[in-house]
């Protein structure tokens, strides 16, 4: 039967890779993330908390070291919690994750500055589609108004064509009658014989 310690040392070393391991895959999470801010910031403050996880587990795996009866055990675990901080040291360290969060957070700023021009831009296009379509709906209407007005012309002048028409008719056969009425008249007065 193994001694109560050695399965808090097998404990604490799993405890430990599966914290390291859940530290890579959220620094990952961090280096894919695209936004938005809020999700940065969460996945951030999942790292500190795995990476203050595993500084405590490693001081437990130092602590178990240093109560091991047996001195070359005590080397043993002893070593492996050096080479824990060292590895811890070596992922990344709080000045890269700082610098890795600032050129993403910096990066999102800017894509943000980005899309709210964009959104200026495009809310710009549809007040300029809005005035336009305005203008074409006006000059739909005024067309409109006009169009009936010419109707209305286009039949006056239809209608004073045909009266111009019938007046000269008119004229011309008041003329031929009057003609007429002056041949008569000369006729019976030059030639009453006829």
């Amino acid at each position: 039967m193994a001694a109560p310690q050695d399965v808090h040392v097998r404990i604490c070393n799993q405890e430990i890779v599966k914290f390291d391991l859940e530290v890579k895959a959220l620094i990952q999470d961090i280096r894919d993330c695209s936004g938005p801010l809020s999700a940065l910031t969460e996945l951030n403050t999942k790292v500190k908390e795995k990476f203050q996880q595993l500084r405590h587990r490693i001081q437990d795996l130092e602590q178990l070291a240093k109560e091991q009866d047996k001195e070359s055990e005590k080397q043993l675990l002893l070593q492996e919690v050096e080479n824990h901080k060292k590895q811890m040291l070596r992922k990344t360290t709080k000045e890269s994750l700082a610098q890795t969060s600032s050129s993403i957070t910096e990066s999102l700023m800017g894509i943000s500055r980005m899309m709210a021009q964009q959104v200026q831009q495009s809310e710009e296009a549809m007040q300029s589609l809005v005035t336009s379509s305005r203008t074409i709906l006006d000059a739909n209407e005024e067309f409109k108004s006009m169009s009936g007005t010419i109707q209305l012309g286009r039949k006056l002048i239809t209608k004073y064509n045909r009266r111009e028409l019938t007046d000269k008719l008119l004229i011309f056969l008041a003329l031929a009658l009057f003609l007429a009425t002056v041949l008569y008249i000369l006729k019976k007065r030059l030639f009453p014989f006829l």
